[in-house]
């Protein structure tokens, strides 16, 4: 009977400790109801550590396992809203408590900046903002925050063969966090960004309302098409126009090893690639390899043209001359079966796989981009590649720019990286040793190949991709950010379109509630309060 009591006993302090270790928790669920929110719903789509399923719901959207570890910072709260309501919730309970909320589509940010933090925090996961409304009648699309790529391509080669959305490669990146920080695909040189194709939006602003382009504003609506929705609300949904997309486009895949010319090719490139016709995409991955036990660099070109492979071909050659392709090189197929083929599926995969939400393999890995205005010599590139053969694993990754990049003004959204850039650099390095000695190994090689491009890249300033995300370039403290620290990545990102993101972010969120470690800060004045 006494160890029958005793368990009892135990048992009940066991669910008080649980139910009041977590003051967060406690008062979200009181600001939630607050705010009208049944406890039904509540208890459906608050996630604390306790809960058995929270830390599955958590590293479903873990795309970077540096973030991932049993070090890692986690969450007090994830908050998986199904509702308007639900968000206007979060963010209001988030200002309210004066705790951090971070918000999350798809998990893609090469820094986790979505899902880590090192001070209290709270997530909105908004996986499940993930309908999908296509209208032919005006070659339009609804497409929510966490919707992701792959399904959004699937939606719109149902409804039509002949229309495609110029953005990302990877299938399952999270539409919100993607088309906010300026996005981009192999149809840029004909189209430009996905955000020069957004027409409408829905955001959850830093008072919980929800507002459209005409509520918002324009000022609004331009910063959240490339400044990073995180910075002023939570992304709801964006309205698209769609683009038309041949019948047969052709893809190639052709490597070169520096005996096959690879350095004479890459030079050649970097020459004409910002000239070619509008319709042909050339991306060039660079990557150490060992060949016979000697360590070496090739040179992949990866392109889409727009056509067919005969209007390819009197193009490359006639143009690009030393990329030596061939009939036998090029592949004609559908649009849709072309993003197969750049999200590196075999040729006999259906669209369907499009629809999964589960990337092939998820690895440890750290990012860094660039651009490039001026060709880097020959005498460059080999430097180049035997700088990368001595530091290690590093790759890089050259885009195309040029066509409709170069039409577009710096100052149309915040993406300023328009006319006057050859090609983007993304610096890339994955590994799979899960302990702190590889992590600053391999942190360390793509820093000293960044050092070493500064030479033959943009200057004052060295110019930097928001969705390439990189917090070595600068960050505030715990997002509390002051305007000095925001201007070291601020102009590195935006360039002259910083000062405006910042008076936008003043006027729209002056209390900071949507604040990261690289977010917009808010313009200091005389007579503020700084916020505890």
């Amino acid at each position: 009977m006494k160890k029958s009591l005793l368990l009892l006993f135990f048992y009940f302090l066991h669910v008080f400790v649980l139910a009041s270790a977590d003051p967060v928790y406690d008062s979200f669920v009181q600001c939630f109801t607050e705010n009208k929110i049944p406890d039904s719903q509540i208890s459906s789509i608050l996630y604390t550590p306790e809960n058995p399923s929270f830390t599955n719901v958590l590293e479903s959207y873990v795309r970077n396992r540096r973030f991932n570890v049993s070090t890692t910072p986690k969450p007090n709260i994830i908050v998986t809203p199904t509702s308007e309501a639900h968000v206007s919730a979060a963010v209001l309970c988030a200002k309210k408590l004066g705790i951090q909320l971070k918000i999350r589509s798809g998990g893609h940010d090469y820094e986790g900046i979505s899902y880590v933090s090192d001070t209290t925090f709270v997530i909105l996961d908004m996986f499940n903002f993930r309908s999908i409304n296509v209208n032919m009648e005006d070659e339009t699309a609804w497409v929510q925050s966490g919707a992701l790529l792959g399904e959004l391509y699937y939606r719109i080669w149902e409804k039509s063969k002949v229309h495609g959305f110029p953005a990302g490669v990877c299938p399952t990146v999270g539409v919100g966090g993607h088309i906010s920080g300026a996005g981009y695909g192999n149809m840029l040189r004909k189209y430009g960004l996905t955000v020069d194709h957004v027409i409408d939006a829905q955001i959850v602003d830093s008072n919980g309302r929800v507002l459209d382009r005409e509520s918002m504003g324009e000022d609004l609506f331009w910063a959240i098409r490339g400044g990073g929705g995180a910075s002023f609300g939570v992304i709801l949904a964006y309205k698209i126009k769609l683009v038309p997309v041949p019948p047969t486009v052709t893809v190639f895949r052709l490597e070169k090893s520096v005996d096959e010319n690879a350095i004479e090719a890459v030079f050649q490139y970097q020459q004409v690639v910002d000239k070619l016709d509008n319709d042909l995409f050339i991306r060039v991955l660079l990557q150490p390899i060992t060949r016979n036990k000697k360590r070496s660099v090739r040179a992949t070109f990866i392109g889409l043209f727009l056509g067919d492979s005969t209007r390819l071909l009197s193009i490359t050659g006639s143009e690009f001359p030393k990329l030596e392709l061939k009939k036998s090189d090029c592949h004609e197929m559908s649009w849709i079966n072309s993003v197969l083929f750049w999200g590196n599926f075999d040729n006999t995969t259906s669209p369907n796989v499009l629809l999964s939400r589960n990337p092939d393999s998820v690895n440890f890995l750290k990012r860094k981009s660039d651009y490039v205005k001026t060709p880097i010599s020959i005498s460059g590139l080999e430097s180049l590649f035997k700088k990368m053969v001595e530091i290690g694993k590093v790759g890089m990754v050259f885009n195309s720019y040029g066509g409709r990049m170069s039409e577009i003004p710096e100052s149309e959204t915040p993406f300023p990286h328009r006319a006057g850039n050859i090609f983007k650099i993304q610096y890339s390095v994955n590994w799979n040793e899960e302990d702190e000695e590889a992590d600053n190994k391999y942190v360390d090689q793509i820093r000293q190949l960044y050092s070493f491009m500064e030479p033959f890249v943009s200057k004052n300033p060295r110019e930097a991709y928001l969705n390439y995300r990189d917090l070595d370039i600068g960050t505030t403290n715990n997002g509390k950010n002051s305007y000095s620290e925001g201007q070291v990545y601020g102009v590195k990102y935006f360039k002259s379109n910083f000062d405006r993101l910042v008076r936008i972010k003043t006027t729209v969120d002056p209390e900071n509630v949507f604040r990261n470690e690289q977010s917009i800060p808010v313009q200091p004045f005389r007579g503020r309060k700084a916020r505890k």
